[in-house]
C-alpha cells in the first residue's frame, strides 16, 4: 500500500492497473447550461462508471495494489454507500472476501448493491466512532486489510485518474476544474492530476452548506468539523483526513459552499436538460458554478459528476 503523497508516476501506474476494470467515462456538454452559466462546461460523467460512481477507481487501485498474502485474508472498510460498493466490487474482481461495515440507516438500494457483489455486511450505529470501532474489531478477527474510504494514498491515486482522463479527452486546456469535497479523496486526487497534467488549471472545491467542514479547515489551516450536519448530499457528510487535507491545502484554489436548494436545482437541471441520472453529491459542482458567475464566467471548466446512485423512491423533485 502506498505510504506517500501520490506522484505523477503513481497516478500513471494506477491508471494502467485499473484500466481493464473501469469505464473510460464520457465527457458531455450542454449548450443550454453553457448559456445559463455563461461559461464552457465539460462534464466528466462518473455516474456512468462501474458501480455508478468514481469510487470504483480508488477502490480498485487499493485492492489491486495489495500483495497476494494480503488478499488471502480479504479487505475491510466502512461506508454508507459508494465506497462500500467499490470495495465489494474490487474484492469480487480479484476473488477475495470483503467485510463491509455500513450504518444501520444506509439506503436500501446501496445495501442491496453491496450484497450483490458478495460482500459480508455488518451494521452499526451511524457515527464515525462506531464505524471505526466496528471495522477495527473485524480486522482484528479476520486479518483483513482496512481500506479507508478516502484517507488512503492508493485510493487518492485511483480517484485522480478521473481528472487525468478529463484532461486527456478535451481539446484545449481547462481554466478550472470543479470537484465536490467530502472526505477529500476525489478532491485531493483531482488537484494532483491538475498539478501534474494541466498545471495552468485551477481547482475549486464544491461543498454543501450543511456539511461545511472543508471550508473551515481550509481557511483555518487545521482540520475542523462542520458546525452542523444536514444536507441532501449524503455522499459528502464526512470530514477531511490527515492525508487528504495537506494535499488540498497545497493544491486547491478555493472551497465554495452551496445550499441544498441550489444542489437540488442543479440536479434537476442535469436530469431535465442532459437526460442523465445524477445523485445530489454529483450535482454540487454545477450548483457552485451557477452560484458564482463572478468566478466562472467566460471560463472553460471541467465538472466532475461523481455518481448517479439515487433512491428513486426519494427524489427531491
Amino acid at each position: 500500500m502506498m505510504n506517500a503523497v501520490p506522484q505523477r508516476e503513481d497516478i500513471l501506474k494506477a491508471h494502467e492497473l485499473i484500466r481493464p476494470y473501469i469505464h473510460r467515462t464520457p465527457i458531455l456538454t450542454s449548450t443550454f447550461i453553457n448559456q445559463l452559466s455563461d461559461a464552457q462546461l465539460f462534464f466528466k460523467c462518473e455516474n456512468f462508471q462501474k458501480i455508478g460512481a468514481f469510487k470504483a477507481r480508488g477502490g480498485l487501485n487499493a485492492v489491486l495494489s495489495l500483495s497476494e498474502e494480503q488478499r488471502r485474508y480479504g479487505v475491510a472498510t466502512h461506508s454508507s454507500g459508494n465506497h462500500a460498493q467499490a470495495i465489494a466490487f474490487a474484492a469480487a474482481m480479484v476473488g477475495t472476501k470483503a467485510f463491509i461495515v455500513m450504518p444501520d440507516n444506509s439506503p436500501l438500494v446501496k445495501i442491496r448493491a453491496v450484497e450483490d457483489y458478495g460482500a459480508q455486511i455488518t451494521f452499526c450505529t451511524n457515527t464515525p466512532e462506531e464505524r471505526e470501532r466496528t471495522v477495527q474489531k473485524i480486522v482484528a478477527e479476520t486479518g483483513a486489510t482496512f481500506i479507508h474510504p478516502f484517507n488512503n494514498y492508493a485510493v487518492i491515486a485511483g480517484q485522480a485518474t478521473a481528472t487525468k482522463e478529463l484532461i486527456e479527452d478535451i481539446d484545449g486546456a481547462l481554466d478550472m476544474i470543479v470537484a465536490p469535497v467530502g472526505g477529500g479523496g476525489l478532491l485531493s486526487g483531482t488537484s494532483l492530476s491538475a498539478k501534474y497534467f494541466s498545471s495552468t488549471s485551477k481547482v475549486y472545491a464544491a461543498e454543501p452548506e450543511g456539511a461545511a467542514d472543508a471550508i473551515l479547515s481550509f481557511k483555518s489551516g487545521s482540520i475542523q468539523k462542520a458546525p452542523y450536519v444536514k444536507t441532501i448530499a449524503d455522499g459528502l457528510l464526512t470530514y477531511l483526513g490527515d492525508k487528504t487535507f495537506p494535499i488540498i491545502q497545497q493544491n486547491v484554489t478555493d472551497i465554495l459552499t452551496v445550499s441544498d436548494e441550489e444542489i437540488i436545482g442543479a440536479m434537476r437541471l442535469l436530469w431535465e436538460r442532459m437526460k442523465i441520472v445524477v445523485e445530489p453529491s454529483g450535482a454540487v459542482s454545477l450548483a457552485t458554478v451557477l452560484k458564482n458567475p463572478e468566478i466562472f464566467k467566460g471560463k472553460r471548466i471541467g465538472i466532475i459528476i461523481t455518481g448517479g446512485n439515487v433512491d428513486l423512491a426519494k427524489l427531491p423533485f
